[in-house]
């Protein structure tokens, strides 16, 4: 197939909850319900998709695609179980962010849920905070959610928002209040509680939102370490959803491989993922993608993504979708012209064979660390290049041929590692990236051959009790199957 034929084919009252609640493992009959009466092509009555309104995402009992409002209730529960009596969690929505500074009506960004609040609500619209206060009644916590509410003047500009009635119904929570009085009742709730536990506003925001600002005056105790031991370890659930997200990066990864040609833009080879990813579901990048040619691939944070690909140089390429709230990390390299040269085939070899050694090892029954890992891979690098000819002073490894760190944390975050310690052992269950790399100065205490080239090969791995998972699987990455994908010999299905 041609690259041009595979272009071508390419407001209501407050409501309450008046019954109890049901507790982990049991179905959500609220949701259900609601959920007979769908139709296709009905308008939504909600703030985000529902079963309701959108089938063809989610299924009967999920709250949001792939996770059932169950687990949304056993992440609650496990978080408030693990506080000293006395406690109060407290988490506010991400704000909008705005494109420019202008007046009404502003331009903002495709908006994306504080991953926190979302872990805990599954509330995906803004304007909202909710409040868990610990009890000793049988469901363990008490639940109060804020939110704008029905607005049918505003809705008819923004679209849809969750009644109170519904956020009751369909998120479970006990109390349904206005935005408005949320910084009252905190205030009334700080004097009660001696355990208070509090996400701090964004500092990134030049602005925070009215109810990131009432927080600072009660902040306490921080809760985004306490989130992150619970997000460390993926539920059986959200490994499906996270396999799915790197599917798709994947299949996206092999046909752009097919569609890169020598004289492409970077640029085109950006959109050209970005698209393929958009048409098999995906909400996002996960983040800017890196498309580095030749001596770009040096950088290794590359994304001006600017520069015109010439025959015989290597492209690295990361990126990774998000899809269902869950980002996904690939990096891959291959060859413009279809196939690698004898020394790209050698330093390719080289990074491939120490980046599956390391994934291996990535088992709790191996008790290692991220930085054991990550001296692993420097002491794996340094074989393979001294294989090649390399001749290597102490250090250069790390200061100079591989200056980055082998792996992170990935989940609802792209990186889960601001409150990971990687000198905590791998366990079952936490997903990771393996990633090492060299890249080649041009410098005389190098062989000439390697000069300007930059190879990275990245992929997630689940990680098991004696056996690791790749979820990036369909990424190509044996050199056949790289080269197979770039000259169109995988049977890739027509876009």
């Amino acid at each position: 197939m041609s690259v041009r034929q595979l272009r071508l084919a390419l407001q209501k009252p407050i409501w309450r909850a008046t019954a109890p609640l049901r507790t982990c493992g049991r179905g959500l009959r609220a949701l259900a319900t609601v959920a007979g009466s769908a139709q296709n092509h009905k308008p939504s009555n909600y703030g985000q998709p529902l079963f309701p309104s959108h089938p063809h995402l989610l299924k009967p009992h999920e709250l949001t695609p792939g996770i059932p409002a169950d687990e949304y209730e056993c992440r609650r529960r496990t978080l408030m179980d693990s506080l000293p009596s006395d406690s109060l969690v407290v988490l506010v929505a991400a704000p909008i962010k705005y494109m420019s500074g202008t007046p009404e009506p502003q331009s903002s960004y495709k908006f994306r849920q504080a991953s926190d609040f979302w872990y805990l609500t599954g509330f995906e619209e803004p304007d909202a905070a909710v409040i868990l206060e610990k009890t000793s009644n049988s469901r363990g916590y008490r639940m109060t959610l804020f939110s704008s509410g029905k607005d049918s003047a505003k809705e008819k500009w923004e679209g849809a928002r969750t009644s109170f009635e519904d956020v009751v119904s369909i998120f479970r929570a006990d109390d349904a209040l206005p935005i408005h009085v949320f910084p009252a009742r905190l205030k009334s709730l700080a004097g009660i509680y001696s355990n208070i536990y509090i996400d701090s506003p964004n500092a990134s925001t030049k602005r925070p939102p009215r109810t990131a600002k009432s927080l600072l005056r009660y902040l306490r105790q921080p809760l985004a370490p306490l989130i992150a031991k619970l997000r460390s370890i993926k539920s059986k659930r959200e490994q499906q959803v996270m396999r799915a997200a790197a599917d798709i990066s994947g299949h996206a990864f092999a046909k752009t491989m097919r569609f890169t040609q020598p004289g492409t833009s970077e640029s085109a080879i950006a959109a050209h993922f970005e698209y393929l990813c958009s048409l098999s579901g995906s909400q996002r990048l996960a983040y800017v993608p890196v498309v580095a040619s030749g001596p770009n691939a040096l950088i290794i944070h590359y994304t001006s993504n600017n520069q015109v690909i010439q025959d015989g140089e290597l492209i690295l390429v990361d990126a990774g979708c998000e899809y269902n709230g869950y980002a996904s990390d690939i990096t891959r390299t291959y060859p413009a012209s279809g196939s690698f040269t004898s020394a790209q085939h050698d330093l390719y070899t080289a990074v491939l064979t120490a980046q599956k050694a390391l994934i291996g090892q990535c088992t709790e029954t191996a008790s290692f660390t991220l930085h054991e890992l990550h001296r692993r891979s420097c002491d794996f690098l340094r074989v393979e290049l001294n294989q090649l000819g390399f001749r290597l002073h102490a250090g250069e490894v790390e200061r100079v041929l591989y200056p980055h760190f082998l792996s992170h944390p990935i989940g609802i975050d792209l990186h889960e590692s601001s409150n990971f310690d990687r000198g905590e052992l791998l366990k079952a269950g936490m997903v990771i990236t393996i990633e090492p790399g060299i890249y080649v100065p041009p410098l005389p205490q190098f062989p000439k051959n390697f000069h300007n080239m930059g190879i990275r090969i990245e992929d997630e791995v689940l990680v098991g009790k004696e056996h690791p998972m790749i979820l990036s699987v369909a990424a190509p990455k044996e050199v056949a199957d790289v080269e197979g994908a770039c000259q169109g010999l995988l049977g890739l299905q027509p876009l």
